[in-house]
């Protein structure tokens, strides 16, 4: 079958969530499939970057710069249109001329959209081609959340995104003959009245790629990590390290916590004390995980699927979180992992971690192996393949 994918980000290196599920969809569906990528960019995508997926896509690849001048003015009128401030970002005339170009010319079989962001481009060929949305998670109800956590004289900004974006998810929803979400909890946000209609497809984890290191020494108590200048990101590491970390060194008083990931925002870069080290970005993630005894992932905003939290598991360390993001996972609290939800609530649960290795070790074993049977890559991309066919 042709594929056209259209993604908000180029697909490498897989240093986001979107990015990451974007990459190994396209891995799989490669194999079977041809497939024409257009993908758009903030950054600069290195040869290194595109000979990691320029292979994947047989039918050709499109990169597409987005710069700040173009940014700025297409946030501006949508912000006078009334679009989501998430749409015109990422909204560029001369893109649309290539998307559009490209359906004239690969007329694929099939087009698969990633994220709510990259729906504009489509909405003129509704009807006219087969197409899938992978909202991912929603966007909508991680500005909400945010908007009650923002400073005050920022809510009312993010209030109105949320509203925004609710109701350009609901109307993007006609555009599409399929749609796909990563939870169950994200599908229940969508305010459509079809969204039980929204097929669930999990991401999956590289088992190969992610293995346990037993022999590893641990330099660090607790570990968190992720794109470190994403919201729900930064404020989980604010919460770990100034109130439930001070919780735990109570009891365990050198107790240490690294917070690992790319582009570490003001606040973040802030936290680092004898206590706690920020180390920014890590060429291979695994030596953060192979260096922590407990993986904690405090999660108070944001939606969808915590690659972290899958990531962690497949390495075998026991894992703390919140229900917000173990409803999403679906782990069974206190044998998969620990679930908890206030700063003492979660302290408590870490405490108990470090002081009893049996314990932790039981922990890491049971959710290694149902990271390994409930997230498969190929299996969930057989999803997409199936519904592409319908």
């Amino acid at each position: 079958m042709k594929l056209l994918i259209l993604l908000s980000r180029f697909p490498y290196p897989l240093d986001k969530g979107d990015k990451l599920r974007a990459y190994h969809q396209l891995r799989c569906l490669a194999e079977d499939h041809e497939i024409c990528l257009f993908a758009l960019s903030d950054e600069v995508v290195t040869a290194e970057m595109e000979a990691a997926v320029r292979p994947l896509c047989r039918g050709g690849l499109v990169v597409q710069r987005l710069r700040r001048p173009g940014i700025a003015r297409s946030m501006a009128r949508a912000l006078a249109t009334g679009r989501p401030l998430q749409v015109g970002y990422f909204y560029d005339a001369g893109a649309q001329r290539r998307v559009d170009e490209m359906l004239r010319t690969f007329r694929p079989e099939h087009v698969y959209c990633q994220l709510i962001r990259m729906a504009e481009y489509l909405r003129k060929h509704a009807g006219q081609w087969p197409m899938t949305l992978d909202y991912m998670d929603v966007f909508s109800a991680g500005m909400g959340r945010r908007a009650t956590q923002a400073p005050a004289w920022q809510r009312a900004i993010w209030a109105l995104e949320a509203r925004r974006l609710t109701a350009y998810e609901a109307a993007a929803f006609d555009w599409f003959r399929h749609h796909t979400i990563i939870s169950d909890q994200d599908r229940q946000l969508i305010q459509h009245p079809g969204r039980e209609r929204i097929h669930i497809v999990l991401n999956g984890i590289d088992t190969d790629f992610f293995q346990p290191r037993p022999a590893a020494e641990k330099e660090y108590d607790l570990l968190f990590c992720g794109n470190m200048a994403y919201h729900p990101n930064v404020d989980a590491a604010c919460y770990l390290a100034e109130e439930i970390l001070p919780l735990v060194r109570q009891q365990h008083p050198a107790a240490r916590l690294l917070v690992a990931g790319t582009t570490p925002a003001p606040r973040v870069l802030a936290l680092a004390s004898a206590a706690v080290t920020v180390s920014g970005w890590v060429p291979d993630i695994r030596a953060a995980y192979a260096a922590a005894r407990v993986f904690v992932a405090p999660m108070r905003v944001g939606t969808g699927l915590q690659n972290k939290l899958l990531e962690a598991m497949a390495m075998a360390l026991p894992c703390v979180t919140t229900p917000l993001a173990n409803n999403a996972l679906r782990g069974r609290p206190g044998q998969d992992l620990e679930v908890a939800e206030t700063a003492a609530g979660l302290a408590g649960v870490i405490g108990r971690l470090l002081a009893e290795e049996g314990r932790a070790a039981q922990l890491a074993g049971q959710g290694h192996t149902f990271v390994k049977s409930t997230y498969n890559w190929t299996a969930a991309t057989d999803k997409l393949t199936a519904l592409f066919s319908c």
